[in-house]
């Protein structure tokens, strides 16, 4: 008889590396989930000025908003369009201020315009689709010109789109290395209980028979260090949060419960599917090659 339990083998190594391996994931997820916040946010604060007619009156004026508020690109907090009035005399005012020099002197007149500054939808922050906004803006009567930040709405939107693509990029290596490495480690784990295998293939045992408290062992080994790896990532994450200003902002907990569910799950499957393909390996290896 065999003394060694079958099924039995060291799993302080396994658990060690695919906690590491698994808090990697889980810390690059938090980094994407953030980046994309971050960019949401600042989209959301991207605003597109409507220059007025110089000629208008308040209820013009007023009449022009109103056919503004029913665009559908136009963004609502809490029911109300996020559309803001700028007089031409505050934006006189913050000009002098920032240039301190009286433009009376020059000019003899308010040389600027009344303006309305209005949020945009997410959906609608791209640059073709703020193009085609400035161009409806600017149909309406009344509307002078309609501007936004051309560069910096062309500049963030590349941006996001590089970054999601590099953390993307190592997300998929991560994930190729995990499993190798993963694979490697329960292999030469499982390399104690060969003969073991083997006697019980000899004496009829089934497949599944044999596999069954391996697999039993790598959902628990998985599921262990899914939790190890979410349990330090959460510490992390709440480190950052508390020692850096106004990250608690671009927090999501749903979806970083999401995520931390995610690596649990992926942690029972990376260590059931190694598990697997490394018992499959010795039951089909030859009796002379396993010694």
């Amino acid at each position: 008889m065999p003394k060694r339990k079958l099924g039995s083998y060291p799993s302080l190594l396994i658990i060690i590396s695919l906690t590491t391996a698994l808090f990697l994931i889980a810390f690059t997820g938090w980094i994407a989930l953030t980046s994309k916040q971050l960019v949401g946010y600042v989209k959301q604060n991207i605003e597109v000025q409507v220059y007025l007619d110089k000629s208008l009156t308040p209820i013009q004026q007023d009449s022009v908003r109103n056919i503004i508020a029913k665009k559908g690109y136009v963004a609502y907090a809490e029911n109300v369009p996020q559309i803001k009035f700028i007089s031409k005399e505050s934006t006189a005012k913050r000009v002098l201020k920032d240039i301190n020099e009286d433009y009376t002197s020059v000019l003899g007149e308010n040389p600027y315009r009344d303006a309305f500054s209005l949020r945009i939808r997410e959906s609608y922050l791209s640059e073709l689709n703020l193009e085609n906004i400035k161009t409806d803006l600017e149909q309406i009567s009344g509307v002078f010109e309609a501007d936004y930040a051309k560069d910096f709405v062309d500049s963030v939107n590349k941006n996001a789109y590089k970054a999601f693509l590099i953390i993307a990029s190592v997300i998929i290596v991560l994930l190729v290395a995990i499993f190798l490495l993963i694979n490697n480690t329960i292999r030469l784990a499982l390399y104690s209980q060969r003969l073991i295998i083997r006697s019980m293939q000899l004496v009829g045992a089934t497949d599944w028979f044999i596999q069954k408290p391996f697999v039993g062992r790598g959902i628990w080994q998985g599921l262990l260090s899914g939790m190890l790896a979410t349990a330090l990532f959460f510490g992390v994450q709440q480190i950052a949060v508390n020692k850096i200003e106004d990250l608690v902002v671009l927090q999501d907990y749903v979806k970083i419960g999401i995520l931390c569910a995610g690596v649990i799950a992926l942690g029972v499957l990376i260590s059931v599917l190694s598990t697997f393909q490394s018992m499959h390996r010795y039951l089909r290896t030859d009796l002379g090659d396993l010694y």
